[in-house]
């Protein structure tokens, strides 16, 4: 064998090693009460041994842990997930303010919880010339196929066999609307944000009481969500 072919067989081998933890990570993801050895060696369709040999790397950086004879995802991918929330937050500050100002309402950025079951609200900009508008808390949570923030994420994601008719028409659209959904009075538009073709994590949308001209607003959202993609 060549250097040139071995330097290819090693990077090949090591493109399937990191293959093959990720789905370890996502399938654990899917399981929060943890797997056994055997279960996700079953799961995944590989060895046992070959499992064992990669949950000792992933714990070793904290990507997964063990809990008796079962494994779930570690802190680490907490800490990985603060991280790229703190990196979503910085760029998208000003352009959240721009929409919020632009839109003369409350923008708000809605990150997927970790177990995608929830959708949770990241940072919020109210609008620096509004007397009265709608206030809304970072950290507040509502199931994530609810609200026009959480339809949006739900759009831009690759679609189940079964889900609610306004994910899909968002989907069509590319942005979502609903009214009184978590708030009552509460009227919302809300686009995916959407980085290198890879399905949504985030939304950005705004929040007013009573509906506005979709025509108007819908394209400054998708305007913005646009913007923190690419800044992204």
């Amino acid at each position: 064998m060549t250097p040139d072919q071995r330097n290819t067989a090693a990077s090949t081998a090591g493109s399937k090693t990191i293959d093959t933890g990720l789905r370890l990570l996502e399938i654990l993801k899917d399981h929060p009460d943890g797997l056994t050895i055997t279960e996700l060696a079953q799961l995944a369709g590989i060895h046992r041994n070959a499992v064992s040999r990669h949950l000792v790397a992933l714990g070793h950086h904290r990507l997964a842990a063990r809990i008796g004879t079962r494994f779930t995802l570690g802190l680490g991918i907490v800490e990985l997930n603060a991280a790229v929330q703190h990196r979503l937050r910085s760029a998208a500050s000003a352009a959240l303010q721009v929409l919020a100002d632009a839109c003369n309402a409350t923008a708000f950025i809605t990150v997927l919880d970790i177990d995608e079951s929830q959708a949770v609200v990241l940072t919020v900009a109210e609008p620096r010339v509004s007397q009265i508008h709608v206030s809304y808390r970072a950290g507040t949570r509502h199931p994530v196929n609810r609200g026009a923030s959480g339809i949006a994420i739900l759009a831009g994601r690759p679609p189940p066999p079964e889900e609610r008719p306004a994910i899909t028409q968002a989907r069509a659209i590319g942005y979502s609307v609903t009214a009184g959904e978590l708030q009552p009075g509460a009227w919302g538009v809300a686009a995916p944000i959407i980085t290198a073709g890879r399905p949504a994590n985030a939304s950005v949308g705004v929040v007013t009481i009573g509906a506005r001209d979709e025509n108007e607003i819908a394209p400054l959202v998708l305007s913005a969500a646009s913007e923190i993609a690419r800044l992204l």
